[in-house]
């Protein structure tokens, strides 16, 4: 049986909407709640919006240009970014300390946006992600034809 908000009272809808109030207030006073509030504070719109709706936004290298991906997450969540918005070789470097997830991505934000190549030399590289083909899977003719299936 389905409810009606027809048959809900007026002070019954009121305290529903109190509760979530309160829920979110009691959320936002975390630690949790506050790194990702600094976080959302330092993104521009755009990457707020892309934070908001995918968990990760894109940072341009202060040194190089190179495009970074930032995906939620304290440690190797950090991959470059080609021309085509594929994810390529990953970096793993996180600040000193028990910081939280939004506090390590800000970091991580700051640190390739305004000291690019420190930051990366301090970090470990990891191969970007593998794409998978099935046993006895053909390459696809457009790859063939641009020459990319050939060993030479």
């Amino acid at each position: 049986m389905k409810r009606r908000f027809g048959r809900i009272g007026p002070w019954t809808l009121r305290s529903l909407a109190v509760g979530k109030l309160y829920q979110a207030a009691k959320e936002e006073k975390t630690v949790q709640g506050r790194a990702l509030r600094l976080l959302r504070s330092w993104l521009s719109p755009q990457q707020r919006v892309e934070f908001d709706r995918k968990g990760y936004f894109d940072v341009v290298g202060g040194d190089t240009g190179k495009r970074y991906r930032i995906r939620r997450g304290t440690s190797g969540n950090v991959n470059e970014i080609d021309e085509y918005g594929r994810r390529g070789m990953g970096w793993c470097f996180v600040p000193i300390g028990g910081l939280v997830e939004g506090d390590v991505m800000l970091a991580q934000k700051i640190a390739l946006e305004t000291d690019e190549a420190r930051a990366l030399s301090v970090a470990n590289p990891f191969p970007g992600p593998i794409r998978w083909r099935r046993p006895g899977s053909r390459q696809s003719e457009a790859r063939i034809a641009r020459g990319a299936g050939h060993l030479s």
